[in-house]
């Protein structure tokens, strides 16, 4: 055994301090005494601790008796760095003890801090804070000493006991502890007799060591602990609305361990052994906390934190207990140090665990923690046939799984199938529920031919009526399907999209090809604008849009436009991937148009239909697409770019829309004109001279631009790209003709003026909603009140004036006063079925969150 052994744990190591005699050398008079210290770290391959480096420290102790006080590591305020310190005692024969404090730096030299003579001995509540610093307790006061003053000061406070020591935020170095209780003169006498300061007599306090200010205990734990508490651990302590909010754990003399939060106890736990006397935590590598408890009999226990707190190990016959990181994981470990006397080495007994993956132990020869040999057995046969049970539960599971999949898949192909058979006009039989892996909730019914064949029909003059044309285009990997339908067609629908259909049996995926839907239209100004089949505009702004006179729609529109429709048909436009597709070399798909049909289409507060309606069928082939069938044509003709519509709305479907406001102060935006046609080699489409097509070779080819001038200083341009490194091309190439001074603004959401007109229409809508909701409740209600008031007709007929002369007609007249006041109380408190109230709202919130997103678009112009 070394003399004066004291364990340290530092960043990993354990650092060993003991007191040795070195030999005298002959001729001196004066006796050394040497404190030595030895760096181990664990060797995670020979699990064991080596030696990595060692220091000593020279006393003159001729006339002294030296001791190891205690050690600690705090920080040094010169630095900020975290060192080990030591306390050292020299005591002389006339009772002058003297202290030494050192600090023990990364090269194994001592450094003295300060030191300091008393005419006592350090005896009670000794503790190494910040500075470094010394602080203990003496005949009932408080003493404290740093390096920064060097000098011993008394914080003037009576105390019997100190339970903490350390750091609080907005607070500095703070001392917990415990002193009578006393009664100031401003208190009452009778709140005093029920406080717990009374009742106990003692009370906790707070004291900051470097602003000499007290801190309410209470904000710690409720004073009735004071007399039991013996030791704290402050785990987490902030400063919340000027509030200091603490959570910390205490062992007391009744051998437990409390949770206080917030100066509240939150859970409390049995300790298994007498007389704990010091708490520490450890964080283990699964972010459990754990309590390390310390016994004055030398026993250590581990107390765990989940739902509840209660005993996760114990040990016996313990040297001393470590808390590091001790194996290099980046989590925290415990190290216990055992009891030993058959061995000289102080590291030779030990063990490391977190109580999870990490247990490691070496010379542990107790029977307490090694379990039996059959012990081992059973518990490794219940392990093991644990795990069998969990394995079959998973894979019964998976199972399951892959069964109800299975089922899924196979009720969506069959709704497929049945949707092309409707569709076309087949007769399709539905398999037997028991061949389908089904249960039938209700008796098998043939299907009638009459009515299905009646649907077909109606569905065939729908298309025959209403489906003015279906294309198809190839723009690189994307293939394009449009369909064009009729002005009255399509004035009557909302949430328009399409769904191509292959029209093959297949077993293994899915015929529903997915899409990217877009409606196109072409404006006066040839915007070619795209939105989601959830953007359309209200009906009421298609009705005043499209039912214009043909006079003004004539002065609006120059002849050259006439050869196109441009707002009287709407093409409904799917983009698919096209490489899936061509797996398959050829491929024949069904267009279908779904759509909400308003029963009565110019009232959009009426309810309206689902519909699908079959557009017709497109025939794809890997030879045809070879050939260039389905390509897009745009060529120079001269000064003009020729194409089909068709071919301008595949080459816009398939592009992403930009749009820029430019606004220059000092001269005018004739050069982006010239840039237009001549560096970037644009030429006018010939139906709409408008847009304009980018010829120029690279990657900017088939870009698509629309330059519309405000007046001759604010322009927005339009571009319609394949991607956005086109888009930083071209906007780089503008900028080098552009002058420095104009301001170019990216319009997110469009341009503000076709907004403002979408986010009147959208105030003017939620309007319609409100009122129509609001007159079929007062028209219900007035029903009412006109069949209730009916009777008393006859009595609003008699002169009034003539009759007050007499008793009855006094009577009449206040029976119909009364009758008035009741018709008037009804009018005022209406009440609504809750049906219809259910009704109205939806449509007041559907009509409320469109205007918002207008807005929204529109703010964000």
């Amino acid at each position: 055994m070394l003399l004066g052994e004291q364990f340290l744990s530092y960043n990993g190591e354990v650092l060993l301090f003991w007191l040795s005699n070195p030999k005298r050398v002959e001729g001196t008079a004066d006796k050394t005494m040497n404190l030595c210290v030895r760096r181990m770290a664990f060797n995670r391959d020979t699990k064991l601790f080596v030696q990595k480096s060692s220091g000593v420290f020279s006393m003159r102790a001729s006339h002294f008796k030296i001791e190891i006080i205690c050690c600690s590591c705090t920080t040094d305020s010169r630095t900020g760095i975290i060192l080990p310190c030591i306390l050292m005692k020299k005591q002389k024969h006339n009772n002058v003890v003297k202290y030494l404090l050192l600090l023990l730096h990364s090269s194994n030299q001592f450094e003295q801090s300060f030191h300091f003579k008393l005419d006592y001995e350090l005896k009670e509540d000794i503790r190494l804070f910040t500075g470094p610093s010394v602080l203990w307790r003496h005949a009932n006061k408080l003493f404290y000493i740093s390096a920064n003053t060097c000098t011993v000061l008394s914080a003037p406070i009576q105390l019997s006991s100190v339970v903490w020591t350390g750091e609080i935020e907005d607070e500095g170095a703070v001392v917990l502890g415990v002193k009578n209780a006393c009664l100031s003169e401003s208190e009452d006498e009778d709140e005093f007799s029920t406080s717990d300061r009374a009742i106990w007599g003692t009370e906790f306090f707070g004291y900051a060591i470097e602003t000499q200010k007290m801190l309410s205990g209470t904000c710690f734990m409720p004073h009735a602990y004071s007399k039991v508490v013996s030791s704290v651990y402050i785990c987490k302590n902030e400063t919340l609305k000027k509030q200091l909010r603490i959570s910390l754990v205490a062992v007391t003399h009744k051998n437990q361990l409390i949770w206080f939060q917030d100066g509240l106890p939150k859970g409390v736990c049995e300790l298994p052994y007498e007389k704990p006397c010091s708490v520490k935590t450890a964080v283990t590598s699964t972010n459990d906390l754990l309590f390390v408890v310390s016994f004055a009999s030398g026993n250590v226990c581990v107390v765990q934190r989940r739902d509840s707190l209660q005993v996760a190990s114990k040990w016996q016959k313990v040297k001393s207990v470590l808390v590091d990181d001790f194996i290099g994981s980046g989590s925290e470990q415990l190290l216990l140090l055992f009891k030993d006397d058959s061995s000289t080495d102080a590291l030779s007994t030990f063990e490391i665990t977190d109580l999870g993956k990490v247990n490691c132990a070496s010379g542990i020869n107790y029977k307490h923690n090694v379990p039996t040999a059959e012990g081992l057995q059973e518990n490794g046969l219940l392990t093991v046939q644990a795990l069998e049970k969990r394995l079959q539960a998973g894979f019964t599971s998976v199972r399951e799984l892959q069964q109800h999949l299975g089922l899924k898949k196979r009720v969506i192909l069959q709704s497929c199938r049945a949707l092309l058979d409707l569709v076309e006009g087949r007769t399709h039989v539905l398999p037997a529920a028991k061949e389908a892996g089904l249960v039938s909730l209700w008796d098998d019914v043939e299907n009638t031919p009459h009515s299905l064949s009646k649907e077909t029909s109606s569905l065939s003059e729908v298309q025959e009526h209403f489906v003015k044309k279906l294309w198809q285009r190839v723009v690189g990997d994307n293939l394009v399907v449009g369909v064009e339908l009729t002005e009255l067609f399509y004035l009557s629908l909302s949430d328009v999209s399409l769904s191509l259909v292959m029209d093959r049996d297949f077993s293994l995926i899915s015929p529903v090809i997915k899409c990217r839907n877009k409606i196109m239209k072409l404006n006066k100004a040839f915007s070619a604008l795209s939105v989601s089949s959830s953007q359309i505009e209200p009906p009421p702004k298609k009705m005043k849009m499209d039912l214009h006179s043909k006079n003004d729609l004539r002065k609006t529109f120059p002849k050259r436009y006439s050869g196109v429709q441009l707002d009287g048909a709407r093409t409904v436009i799917a983009v698919t991937d096209l490489s899936p597709l061509l797996a398959f070399h050829r491929v024949c798909c069904v267009v279908l148009l779904h759509a909400k049909k308003h029963k009565h289409w110019d009232d959009s507060s009426q309810e309206s239909k689902k519909i699908a309606v079959l557009c017709g069928k497109i025939f794809l082939s890997l030879e045809d697409i070879s050939n260039g069938k389905y390509s897009v044509k745009l060529l120079r003709d001269n000064s003009y770019c020729t194409g089909s519509v068709e071919d301008i709305l595949a080459v816009l479907a398939v592009s992403v829309r930009f749009s820029f406001q430019i606004v220059s102060s000092d001269c005018t935006l004739t050069p982006v004109n010239s840039w237009l046609l001549g560096e970037m080699e644009c030429t006018p489409f010939k139906e709409c001279h408008d847009n304009i097509f980018c010829h120029k070779a690279g990657n900017v080819y088939g870009t698509v631009f629309n330059w519309t001038l405000k007046n001759p200083f604010e322009g927005v341009l339009t571009l319609f790209c394949r991607n956005l490194t086109v888009l930083f091309q071209c906007l780089h190439s503008l900028t080098r003709v552009l002058p420095p001074s104009c301001d170019v603004k990216l319009l997110r959401s469009g341009s503000k003026g076709v907004l403002t007109e979408q986010f009147a229409l959208a105030l003017e809508k939620e309007m319609l909603t409100s009122r129509s909701s609001l007159f079929s409740k007062e028209s219900k209600a007035e029903n009412s009140l006109i069949g209730r008031s009916e009777p008393s007709k006859k009595i609003s007929d008699v002169p009034v004036a003539p009759s007050l002369d007499s008793e009855e007609g006094v009577r009449e007249f206040r029976k119909k006063h009364q009758n008035e006041r009741e018709e008037c109380v009804l009018r005022m408190n209406q009440t609504m079925n809750g049906a219809l109230y259910r009704e109205a709202a939806l449509k007041t919130a559907a009509a409320q969150l469109s205007t918002d997103m207008t807005a929204w678009r529109l703010c964000k112009s």
